[in-house]
């Protein structure tokens, strides 16, 4: 007993003894720098003994504040110190380095041979050619987005800036991506936060994403507001309008803006009183079936001159996405573009729970999303986009193979303008001014150089896929379909992805012949004017369920 008090007590009591036993030696200039440490340190001693909230500093004074210090420093002690080149929480230090290196226009090349365990199951490759392709541009490595309903299409790059909103990075921030996206002619996602003037400032194109909370369009009441969209669509350097229906992080949640990053340009931009939390609902106001989704979709291409306009989603109930599919066979107006966002990603803060556990991760859905267009004949007509967790070239490539026409990144763009995975994004103490709205913490987050960085992100990544492509044989990523991407499914076998998975063949769906059980299920169980599945069938499938476990 005593031996513990000893150790609980002891340098409390020695910084105390030692504060007042040096008082005797004042005439020596030396010991008043020791009198001063020591008489901080017993005065947080005395402090952690009076305060009642944190038990371990009560029974350690002084001493238990190493443990909130090391605590605090975790994530970067683990990050430099401790983690594996290949551990991805959520990144692994190697994903994080070929950013750093491609944005700073270093060499990101590699010797000795690969990390990766070729041999491990569910390792991914891509084959290649016995006789390679020339090498393609990558300026020409673009996409058109625009159905038969839009008058306004646009030639969107390859690889653009995924959703990220001012609020939620700093001004300098959307500054440097935006004029990284100006160089390097590719596209800037708004996020739901809206058109802020540090979008506007260097002119690079915009996707304009529509949250449930309306921002830059609302009403005071929090509804959408026509003429104010209107205004704001209609602006030349806005290209696309995307209708965010969930994202990856938090599919079904919402999104909150703490009240402590609000400033009084952010209330201004979104349209929103300063000192309360910004919010967003879990659902739209606008719509509510699948039917007035596309009805919407139409009025918003509409109000915003013909340009195109389509709506970002994470797949959750497979039904409710065949629902949307059957309201547009039946209504006749299509989406321009599709975006699938996956589980995986996620630059917003979200419950563990959601993180974790809460809906369908992106490769799954694209597939999912593409199947069903295609199997409605209507997947030359729709354009998709896919997002979560993508920074390489095989990344790109690899959502290619699965379906997608095009790749969208948030966080290896924030790793190019200098983040670094610290994961305080929601803190407002961003230790690198990407993501706090802090005047002094954003100041270190240099416009010009990160801008530039931005631009040799996009280009050296593209200029990696171009010689990815030209080795399997490819002039144009358009080329690239599941035939060419492999996975190693155990020690002695690896298929193709083309032989892993049920491609619906065009028309499928409408011949009524659906030999996908899956699908033929999920199609029976869709209904255009409404998300809940029809009654019959969802009874079925539920009893058909427990049948098969």
């Amino acid at each position: 007993m005593n031996l513990s008090l000893l150790s609980r007590y002891a340098f409390f009591a020695f910084c105390v003894l030692f504060t007042l036993g040096s008082l005797a030696f004042v005439q020596h200039e030396w010991v008043w720098p020791l009198t001063l440490v020591s008489a901080v340190l017993s005065l947080v001693g005395i402090g952690d003994l009076l305060q009642k909230r944190h038990a371990v500093r009560r029974n350690y004074p002084i001493l238990g504040n190493i443990r909130y210090l090391v605590e605090g420093i975790r994530p970067e002690i683990r990050q430099y110190l401790l983690e594996g080149d290949s551990e991805q929480l959520p990144f692994s230090r190697a994903q994080r380095s070929l950013v750093y290196a491609r944005a700073k226009n270093e060499g990101a090349d590699k010797p000795f041979g690969t990390l990766s365990d070729v041999y491990q199951n569910g390792f991914q490759f891509i084959s290649h050619s016995m006789r390679p392709a020339p090498l393609g541009d990558p300026d020409s490595f673009r996409v058109v987005i625009g159905g038969p309903q839009c008058s306004q299409p646009y030639s969107a790059s390859l690889f653009n800036i995924s959703a990220m909103s001012f609020g939620s990075l700093s001004a300098n921030a959307i500054r440097a991506l935006n004029k990284g996206a100006k160089l390097g002619n590719f596209a800037h996602d708004t996020g739901e936060g809206s058109i802020s003037s540090y979008h506007r400032e260097h002119d690079g194109d915009l996707i304009w994403e529509l949250g449930s909370g309306y921002f830059g369009c609302r009403t005071a009441t929090g509804s959408f507001d026509a003429e104010r969209f209107a205004a704001q669509a209609q602006r030349p350097q806005v290209r696309m309008i995307e209708i965010k229906l969930s994202q990856g992080a938090k599919p079904g949640h919402g999104g909150i803006l703490p009240k402590h990053k609000i400033t009084p340009e952010i209330a201004e931009t979104r349209g929103v009183p300063m000192g309360e939390d910004c919010v967003s609902p879990s659902r739209h106001s606008a719509f509510a079936t699948p039917i007035e989704l596309l009805q919407f979709i139409a009025r918003l291409r509409e109000l915003s001159g013909g340009k195109p306009v389509g709506f970002k989603f994470c797949l959750g109930h497979p039904w409710e996405f065949m629902a949307i599919a059957k309201a547009m066979l039946e209504t006749g107006i299509l989406p321009d573009f599709i975006v699938v966002d996956g589980k995986e990603g996620g630059t917003g803060a979200a419950p563990v729970e959601f993180t974790d556990h809460l809906g369908v991760p992106m490769r799954e859905g694209l597939l999912f999303v593409h199947n069903t267009l295609v199997g409605l004949n209507l997947r030359d007509k729709i354009k998709l986009g896919a997002s979560g967790k993508i920074v390489s070239a095989f990344d790109i490539a690899r959502v290619l193979a699965i379906g997608a026409d095009w790749a969208n990144s948030a966080r290896g763009f924030m790793f190019a303008i200098g983040c670094i995975q610290s994961q305080s994004c929601h803190t407002n103490k961003c230790p690198t001014g990407v993501a706090t709205q802090d005047p002094l913490r954003q100041r270190a987050l240099v416009v010009e150089d990160k801008a530039q960085r931005v631009y040799n992100f996009h280009r050296n990544t593209l200029k990696a896929l171009a010689e990815m492509l030209a080795a399997a044989g490819l002039d144009h990523p358009a080329q690239m379909d599941a035939r060419h991407l492999v996975q190693r499914m155990s020690a002695t076998e690896i298929r193709l992805f083309s032989q892993q998975h049920v491609f619906l063949k065009p028309g499928e769906l409408l011949s009524g012949q659906i030999e996908g059980e899956f699908y033929a299920r999920m199609w029976k169980m869709a209904r255009a004017d409404n998300f809940d599945a029809a009654p019959d069938e969802a009874h079925q499938g539920a009893a058909s369920d427990r049948q098969v476990s």
